[in-house]
């Protein structure tokens, strides 16, 4: 007996200890039952306000992307702000559905703020989500809060129009240039952006420079010089270049952050300015254009380099330009500033295009390119932004002393990536290209441009 309730006592001490042993798994098995809801609850939740966040990100950045594309529309301050927050807004409400994932979110009333010139736009939003899980952890709502800025640069932009004669030989170009260019000048800032407005053909006209140092520029006086253009003349593509630098190295002493040259043309350049020796030395002294057309045929010399289309007066004009230049000058010497070096810029070279001393109709024609293209190199030099828009079907025909496409002219003055080998330089900005075959094409050519603009000024 004795034994048997020893064994006895000891069983019962072992039953006890197992219930123990199961009572404190239970327990570790429900805390960690809690403790897997409650990570499962975070993931869940976490997950949520991930997606919400993401979804906020997109609207925000939305809306301040459209408020700085609608600030420059307004003609006071007053006005842009108005147009800028109703962008904001009715972007950020299209891109953040009321009641995404049961959410409920709003954005703040954006803040912008004029600075010379420099517009930044501040938009911020914020966004509460009703948890599921967290709950039974004390938690209801998930706030999530989202904030984005743009800034537009302030910008220097020149608009070059071609007004050769060959924008004349079908009706429907002229009215089509003038509505394009006037529709492309709205869509920048009249009260911050700084813009010089030039037409060219044998010599070039500022018809509205930058008003020095002073932000902004008159639509108004733009939108009327274009409408009085008129055609005629041929293609001297360098005095125009020279002339946007002018208006962006010498009339502008404080550059503005942006530097963008918009070239209009639908040709290549065949004709340049200079200073030349001739037969008569009343001459010699005065700067002239002389012409080679796109096909061969006799230079024509001089016409005046500041006026669309001029012949100097008796004896400084012969239709045959050998006659009167006596050679072809060695460098580009038509202007002397201090931000052109003359020397920088050669006539008679290997380089890209042969041209030698004598003048003829292939060394006037190569110089006119070589020129131009030699200008938009020193304005991308400068780290302003060329963009080209070629007219017509003309410009993918051979022409000229080296039976060149004329779009590829146009593409390597803008450097674009798809330029020719020679020319394309990663380390200048970029520029587009656009090819406008028919009138059509124009307001579509100048949009796009536009956009861009837009968008880098960014």
């Amino acid at each position: 007996m004795m034994k048997t309730t020893g064994y006895s006592g000891r069983r019962s001490s072992s039953r006890n200890s197992k219930h123990k042993q199961r009572g404190a798994v239970s327990i570790i098995v429900a805390a960690s039952i809690v403790l897997l809801i409650g990570i499962l609850g975070l993931a869940v939740d976490a997950g949520m306000g991930y997606m919400v966040k993401a979804k906020l990100d997109a609207a925000t950045d939305a809306a301040a992307i459209a408020a700085g594309e609608a600030v420059t529309t307004g003609s006071d301050q007053g006005t842009q702000t108005a147009n800028a927050i109703a962008a904001a807004n009715t972007f950020f409400a299209a891109n953040y559905p009321a009641g995404y994932l049961g959410t409920t979110a709003s954005m703040n009333t954006p803040s912008v703020a004029f600075n010379q010139g420099t517009i930044t736009i501040d938009t911020s939003a914020q966004a509460s989500y009703p948890v599921s899980f967290m709950r039974l952890f004390g938690f209801n709502l998930l706030n999530v809060a989202s904030s984005s800025e743009t800034v537009r640069k302030d910008l220097d932009l020149v608009l070059i129009i071609d007004t050769t004669g060959s924008m004349a030989t079908d009706s429907t170009v002229p009215p089509a240039v003038r509505s394009a260019a006037i529709t492309f000048l709205q869509q920048f800032d009249p009260l911050t952006d700084r813009v010089s407005l030039i037409h060219f053909a044998y010599g070039t006209v500022v018809d509205e420079q930058f008003n020095g140092n002073a932000r902004g520029f008159d639509l108004a006086a733009m939108t009327s010089s274009i409408n009085k253009f008129s055609f005629a003349g041929s293609t001297n593509s360098s005095e125009a270049y020279w002339n946007a630098l002018d208006q962006l190295n010498r009339v502008i002493t404080q550059p503005s952050s942006l530097r963008v040259i918009v070239f209009f043309s639908d040709g290549a350049p065949n004709s340049f300015a200079s200073i030349f020796p001739t037969s008569n030395k009343n001459c010699n002294s005065i700067a002239g254009t002389v012409i080679s057309g796109d096909t061969p045929n006799t230079p024509a010399a001089l016409y005046a380099d500041n006026v669309q289309s001029q012949q100097l007066a008796s004896p400084c004009y012969n239709n045959n330009a050998a006659k009167l230049i006596t050679q072809m000058p060695t460098w580009y010497n038509a202007h002397n500033t201090l931000w052109l070096d003359n020397q920088t810029i050669p006539v008679i070279t290997n380089t890209p295009r042969v041209v030698t001393s004598t003048v003829n109709y292939a060394n006037v024609n190569n110089a006119g390119r070589n020129i131009a293209e030699a200008m938009a190199n020193v304005a991308r030099n400068q780290n302003t932004y060329v963009y080209a828009i070629g007219r017509g079907s003309e410009l993918l025909q051979p022409e000229g002393a080296n039976n060149e496409i004329g779009q590829n002219v146009l593409k390597c003055m803008a450097n674009t990536t798809d330029s020719l080998s020679r020319c394309y330089n990663p380390k200048q900005p970029v520029g587009v290209y656009c090819s406008a075959l028919t009138p059509a094409d124009m307001t579509p050519c100048f949009s796009k441009l536009a956009s861009e603009i837009l968008r880098i000024a960014k």
